[in-house]
C-alpha cells in the first residue's frame, strides 16, 4: 500500500492540518472526535472508528474508549464553565460491561456540579458518562476534573464529523519538521509486523515480566494535549493496558480507577503494574505511571475478571 492510498496516513495528514489550528489537539483529531451535541451541563460525543484505531479483531482501541470519555465528562462541566478556561483530571473510573468495542462508539457525559466547600462550591467538578458501541453499553465512567480559572488560551474548537471531512489534508511535502517527526512514525507504524497501527504507532504494547508488566510510552505531539501534556485518557490506556498485560490472556479488565497526581511530562511515562491478587475468579492490578524523574503521574487500581 502507498502513502497516496492508505487510510492511516491520510487521517494522520488530516489530523495535522487540524492540528494547526489552535484550540485542541493532534490525538482528539486523529481520532475524529465528534462533537455532536453540546448544551449546559450535557454533552454527546463520537467516534467512528476506521483502519487508524481499530485492534485486529475489529475493536477500537482502548485509547479512544478512555479518549472520548474523558473529553465527554469535560465538555458536559465546559457547557457551565468556559471553553477557553484549562481543565484538568483529577480523577477518572471506568467499570466495563463486556460488549464488543466494534462499530461506532458515542458517549454521553453529564456534569453533576461542583464540589461544595463550607464557604460555597470549589474548582472541582463531578462528571459521569456512558459509552456505546452500536446499540451495546460498553462503559460506565465517573470522573472528576480541576477547573483553572486562571488559565485560558484559544478557545477549544468543538467540531463535527463533517466539518472536519470538508478540510483537505496536507500534503507530506509542506510538513514541518516536527509535523514530519510525527508523520515518519506513523510511516514506519504501517510496516508489516505484529500488532495494529496503532499499537505500532503509539508504542503501546506492554510487555509481562515476572512481577507484572510494564509500558513505556513516549511523549510527543502525537499522544499531547493542548498545552503539550500527556493527554488524560491516553495516560489511563496506558495504565489499563499495562494492567491487563500483568495477568494474561485468560484475564479481562472489569474495571479501572485512576488518581491523577502531575502533568505527564519529559521525553515520556513509564508504567508498571503489580498483580496484588490473583484469585480463580478475580484479580487486583497496582499500575504507577511515572515520569523520566520516578515521580507518580498516575496511579490507578485495576478489577480483573477470570475467562476460564
Amino acid at each position: 500500500m502507498t502513502d497516496a492510498n492508505s487510510q492511516e496516513l491520510h487521517r494522520v495528514l488530516t489530523a495535522l492540518t487540524l492540528n494547526r489550528q489552535p484550540g485542541w489537539h493532534f490525538p482528539g483529531h486523529f481520532f475524529d472526535v465528534s462533537f455532536d451535541e453540546l448544551n449546559p451541563g450535557n454533552a454527546s460525543l463520537s467516534i467512528l472508528p476506521d483502519r487508524h484505531c481499530e485492534l485486529a479483531d475489529g475493536q477500537s482501541h482502548m485509547a479512544a474508549l478512555s479518549i472520548l470519555a474523558d473529553l465527554a465528562m469535560s465538555a458536559a462541566m465546559r457547557g457551565l464553565t468556559d471553553f477557553a478556561m484549562r481543565m484538568a483530571t483529577v480523577t477518572m473510573s471506568l467499570q466495563f460491561t463486556g460488549a464488543s468495542r466494534r462499530g461506532l462508539l458515542q458517549a454521553r457525559g453529564h456534569f453533576d456540579g461542583f464540589v461544595q466547600g463550607p464557604s460555597g462550591p470549589r474548582d472541582q467538578g463531578l462528571c459521569r458518562a456512558e459509552i456505546h458501541a452500536g446499540n451495546a453499553l460498553v462503559c460506565t465512567v465517573t470522573g472528576s476534573f480541576l477547573a483553572m480559572r486562571r488559565q485560558t488560551g484559544a478557545p477549544m474548537l468543538p467540531r463535527k464529523r463533517e466539518e472536519s471531512a470538508a478540510v483537505e489534508a496536507l500534503s507530506p511535502e509542506a510538513l514541518t519538521e516536527e509535523e514530519r517527526v510525527l508523520y515518519e512514525r506513523a510511516r514506519e507504524a504501517l510496516k508489516p509486523g505484529p500488532d495494529s497501527f496503532i499499537e505500532r504507532f503509539w508504542d503501546l504494547r506492554p510487555q509481562r515480566d515476572g512481577q507484572g508488566a510494564t509500558c513505556r510510552l513516549d511523549n510527543g505531539m502525537h499522544v499531547s494535549n493542548r498545552v503539550g501534556h500527556t493527554q488524560g485518557g491516553i495516560t489511563l490506556a496506558l495504565a489499563a493496558l499495562t494492567a491487563n498485560a500483568a495477568l494474561g490472556e485468560q484475564w479481562q479488565l472489569a474495571g479501572i480507577s485512576s488518581w491523577y497526581v502531575r502533568p505527564g511530562t519529559g521525553t515520556g511515562l513509564q508504567a508498571r503494574a503489580t498483580v496484588m491478587h490473583q484469585g480463580s475468579y478475580t484479580a487486583v492490578v497496582d499500575v504507577d505511571v511515572t515520569d523520566d524523574k520516578g515521580e507518580t503521574v498516575l496511579r490507578a487500581l485495576s478489577n480483573h475478571t477470570s475467562l476460564r
